[in-house]
């Protein structure tokens, strides 16, 4: 992964990365008391910002905390700080977290300021090689805690089944509850049965994805069938297609899947449709107002 761009953006102001200092007392750090997004940058331009704006409100409601900022004071921080990073393709990521207390109690939840933070890196650019050949996965049980339609900060479960994918040679881990496909460690997973794209319902269990949507929106304009519907561990090992989408990733192809090729073991047609479609959505939104 590149180096994070310079400025970052904290309780406020704008100031070096590396100058950045929350107390070690805050909720955040001692609890996980907190939620993130994740947003790509196509050109200076930030990609669907409403949407993320909407679901940092929905996860910071499940945490019983208000936004400490209306849309358009969100829209005026990040918008500074993409254009103080050099603008371009970039990607931010940006926290709430409940804030620092003096002292560490469980409950009641504290009335205190919110800390806020937000920073950019460079947006990674995908290999001609995953475009051409696709990228391998492997499954493991889906062992995160019980709510993961918040977009926690709690990260732990995450972090260790990604790292399975790594210890592997895999670029992802594909979860499994009950013999049901959920999503991956960081991304969510498609799959084309029957030339249907199919995508697990959102539920309790997997974050409403706001790339995720965006594949779904690329798949009806490329003319395709979609629909969100339960996948069995069986029908995604039996898949034609299967895909992982994430902010930081786009819409990437799973030639492999535990060892075994998916498919034809080249990124199939269906995809390559949904691929493009997004290249040239992509490429009607630049300039235009976010």
């Amino acid at each position: 992964m590149a180096e994070p761009l310079p400025l970052c953006y904290l309780n406020g102001g704008y100031l070096p990365l590396t100058d950045a200092r929350i107390s070690p007392l805050d909720r955040g750090f001692l609890y996980a008391d907190g939620v993130y997004e994740v947003m790509p940058v196509y050109g200076g331009r930030p990609f669907r910002f409403a949407a993320h704006a909407e679901r940092l409100i929905r996860s910071l409601a499940a945490l019983r905390m208000q936004d400490p900022h209306t849309r358009d004071e969100w829209r005026a921080i990040l918008g500074a700080l993409v254009e103080r990073n050099g603008g371009g393709d970039q990607y931010i990521y940006w926290q709430v977290t409940r804030g620092a207390q003096y002292g560490r109690t469980h409950a009641p939840l504290p009335d205190i300021p919110r800390t806020v933070f937000a920073f950019c890196a460079p947006l990674p650019q995908v290999s001609a090689a995953t475009l051409a050949d696709g990228i391998a996965c492997i499954t493991a049980a889906d062992t995160r805690w019980a709510r993961c339609d918040v977009k926690s900060v709690a990260l732990l479960a995450n972090v260790l089944l990604r790292q399975e994918s790594i210890d592997a040679g895999a670029a992802e881990t594909i979860l499994l509850r009950d013999e049901e496909l959920t999503e991956a460690s960081a991304s969510a997973v498609h799959v084309v049965i029957g030339g249907e794209v199919l995508t697990p319902p959102n539920s309790q269990r997997i974050l409403p994805g706001t790339t995720r949507s965006v594949v779904e929106e690329m798949a009806a304009r490329a003319g395709l069938r979609w629909r969100a519907a339960a996948v069995s561990e069986a029908q995604l090992r039996a898949a034609e297609e299967i895909w992982i989408s994430a902010a930081t990733r786009e819409v990437q192809a799973v030639t492999r899947l535990d060892g075994r090729a998916v498919g034809s073991g080249k990124p199939g047609r269906h995809w390559r449709a949904v691929y493009e479609e997004l290249q040239r959505y992509k490429r009607e939104l630049a300039g235009t107002p976010w």
